[in-house]
């Protein structure tokens, strides 16, 4: 690999990262962002904002890298990005920060979605599934470094300097870019699609407004999200066919081949369970065995390790024996680590919890980075940036519905567990506030009504692997026999 591709790995390591350690960074700092700005309750807008922006603009972005190329939309990107970090930074108030987070996360919606396709377009597929890999493991780097450098920051400046420190950053990834991207494309003149571009994230908006209000409800009847729910799906429908008339479609049907239709679907569940063991390995690790944030973050850091060494190792072997044996491999072993986890329980030491994260990454890792370059290899290079982008949209749906789904069970089996001690009413978000209010409130019941949900979450990720392993069959190995 020579010095311009290492730059550029840099550059777009970099990009991946500052996406990403938004996501955990401030985590840490929300409790102290929350009381100093007197908005505790809107905390989750925080969060959801960021992600719904972002959310809408990946395929709008992957399409305009597309028409005006890779280099051009990134750095755009990562502009607004950094606009929207120092703006937060410069907040007042709660309601400033919820909006500024929502501009940031339209930055972010590049930084996720074409630093994947320059990859694709940059390196031979000997070289992508390493640097994919590479990409793909600054995630986990994100989730571990992100809560440390938020503390530290906290503690010796102030949580405004959580997003300051982006900026140094993200104009050196900038520079990185613009001196060692080339690019060759056609320059002509381009009808974009607006209403295309309108009318899908006015659908996107919909449906993760339904989901976000089933799961915080706020006394809200529940008629209202179905409706906002049936609302996004009516929009999507309506967005077909104003593709189909559409001069340049945001987003051109014709990448959705019966492969990557596959692909895509694998790749949504895949990240349903890729949430779930975010979100609830923690917990478990926290609430159960009583270890501390940094012990949890120390014991899920094999994952991340695995995860790149999968991408790697597995990569490789795509060439020789093609993306269906890899993906099977891959799938094989996320299912077979999905049904050791419910023998974790509130015993258990931290071994098993250490062991199971490390061959989780290996299913991860090979899975995501080998159905990532089938999706990149599937379409040339007009529409890769959409392709991709289509691809990191399906992802985030997948999380996004995904943890609320598993918001909604972890929670049901809470206060089911308690109804059956005879205790109503129980608020799943205050269990340990209410510790102590009566005999049946102790700790022990809280940890067990806490496993019996975690339980019935492991047990759907193990159904949702399964899934995506039958999947894996029926793909094929075209990238085998395009090396042969």
């Amino acid at each position: 690999m020579d010095s311009k591709k290492r730059n550029i790995v840099i550059s777009i390591m970099i990009a991946m990262f500052l996406g990403a350690v938004e996501g955990t960074i401030i985590t840490t700092a929300i409790p102290t962002i929350g009381k100093e700005l007197s908005g505790l309750e809107l905390i989750s807008w925080v969060f959801s904002l960021y992600l719904l922006t972002s959310a809408i603009s990946t395929p709008i972005y992957g399409k305009l890298s597309d028409l005006y190329g890779r280099k051009s939309t990134l750095s755009v990107g990562i502009v607004i990005f950094l606009i929207g970090s120092c703006l937060c930074g410069l907040s007042q108030n709660m309601y400033q920060l919820i909006g500024f987070r929502a501009l940031q996360g339209l930055g972010a919606g590049a930084i996720f979605t074409v630093t994947y396709t320059i990859v694709g377009d940059v390196f031979t597929l000997s070289e992508r599934a390493k640097v994919q890999g590479w990409v793909s493991s600054v995630w986990g780097i994100a989730s571990l470094a992100g809560p440390f450098v938020g503390g530290f920051l906290i503690d010796t400046l102030s949580w405004h300097w959580i997003f300051f420190i982006n900026i140094p950053f993200g104009i050196l990834c900038i520079v990185l870019l613009q001196r060692n991207l080339t690019e060759s494309f056609e320059k002509r003149k381009h009808k974009i699609d607006y209403l295309g571009a309108i009318v899908l994230s006015l659908a996107i908006i919909s449906i993760l407004n339904g989901i976000f209000s089933s799961e915080n409800s706020g006394g809200m009847p529940a008629y209202v999200s179905e409706l906002s729910i049936a609302l996004g799906l009516a929009l999507l429908v309506a967005f077909y066919f104003v593709e189909r008339k559409a001069g340049e479609p945001i987003v051109p049907f014709e990448i959705f081949t019966r492969i990557n239709t596959i692909v895509n679907v694998i790749s949504l569940l895949s990240s349903a369970v890729l949430i779930g063991i975010d979100v609830y390995m923690p917990i478990y690790i926290q609430n159960i065995l009583g270890y501390s944030p940094t012990i949890s973050g120390l014991a899920m850091a094999p994952m991340s390790i695995s995860w790149l060494l999968s991408s790697i190792i597995l990569g490789k072997a795509i060439p020789r024996y093609g993306e269906k044996v890899v993906t099977v491999f891959s799938m094989l072993i996320l299912l077979v680590s999905c049904a050791l986890l419910p023998t974790l329980g509130t015993e258990t030491s931290l071994i098993p919890v250490i062991i199971y994260s490390f061959i989780m990454g290996f299913g991860f890792g090979g899975s995501f980075t080998t159905l990532t370059i089938v999706v990149q290899s599937s379409v040339d290079y007009t529409r890769r940036g959409a392709a991709t982008a289509s691809n990191s949209l399906l992802r985030t749906l997948g999380q996004t519905i995904g943890v609320s789904i598993f918001g909604s069970i972890f929670n049901l089996n809470i206060v089911r567990y308690f109804s059956n001690l005879g205790i109503r009413g129980v608020d799943p978000n205050k269990l340990y506030s209410a510790l102590g209010t009566s005999e049946n409130m102790t700790l022990y019941n809280i940890k067990a009504s806490q496993i019996s949900g975690i339980h019935v979450i492991f047990l759907g990720l193990i159904i949702i692997a399964a899934v995506c392993l039958m999947l894996t069959f029926t793909l094929k190995s075209s990238l085998k026999e395009e090396v042969m």
